[in-house]
């Protein structure tokens, strides 16, 4: 994070207010862990290597503890990157299978053919990028395949509630490729990356019931493979080690 960053950004949104292009840093570090879970944020240290002031770096602050990005601890000071763990990511995926199993199941039954083409090509774009290791094509195919899908269920409630896990999910999914090790086999991969197609494959077919299996058995895989990366009841502890370089 650096002056040169933030003038990028700023290059890209000219008109945008300070606080919100700081925020937009700050969640972007975050969610690819480029500022580790549970780090703690300086804010002087952020305003002097951005080169401004406090002032949008606490408000930007304040927006993401909003949004679960960043909390504050009983009996210590300052702001905290919110932790990542296993326990955490099991309860945020339970509320994620409720929801997007039923879009799933909506949509073989209500989704538009140009809807289901869009769905169609990111999935295989996803099932190509994992093999690459291609860290970007995964952030641009995975979450908006998923989103895609609950955006066309057709349920207003279902997509509100959607909405508001999304913060959350785009942190752990940010992790995934993470996991990728070229030289280590993990057994779940090659499931995580066919399941998408498969999805598709049962909404093509309009069988919502066989959507909404596709779509279960793939959520569990997403989780299996996080957990199969450490047996030490935290995958993501190697994140964590050294974390607070904000201080």
């Amino acid at each position: 994070m650096n002056r040169e960053k933030l003038e990028s950004y700023l290059e890209k949104n000219p008109f945008a207010k300070l606080s919100d292009v700081v925020t937009q840093i700050l969640y972007d570090e975050i969610v690819v862990l480029d500022i580790p879970p549970s780090s703690k944020l300086n804010i002087n240290q952020i305003a002097t290597d951005l080169g401004i002031s406090r002032t949008p770096v606490v408000e930007a602050i304040n927006r993401l503890q909003a949004i679960g990005f960043v909390e504050t601890r009983p009996r210590t000071s300052g702001f905290y990157v919110t932790d990542m763990n296993m326990r955490d990511m099991i309860d945020l995926y339970d509320a994620r299978t409720a929801i997007e199993c039923e879009a799933a199941a909506l949509c073989a039954e209500n989704a538009s053919a140009e809807a289901i083409a869009q769905m169609d090509g990111l999935a295989t774009e996803f099932k190509k990028a994992v093999p690459k290791l291609d860290g970007i094509r995964l952030k641009e195919t995975d979450m908006p395949f998923h989103k895609l899908i609950v955006d066309s269920c057709g349920n207003k409630y279902l997509i509100r509630s959607y909405n508001e896990l999304l913060p959350n999910l785009k942190m752990y999914q940010g992790s995934w490729t993470k996991f990728i090790n070229p030289g280590t086999t993990n057994p779940w991969s090659s499931q995580v990356v066919h399941q998408h197609v498969a999805i598709v494959s049962s909404i093509k077919l309009h069988i919502p019931a066989l959507a909404r299996q596709c779509m279960a058995d793939h959520i569990q895989s997403s989780l299996n493979f996080v957990a199969y990366c450490d047996d030490k009841g935290d995958p993501f502890a190697i994140f964590k080690r050294g974390g607070d370089k904000n201080k």
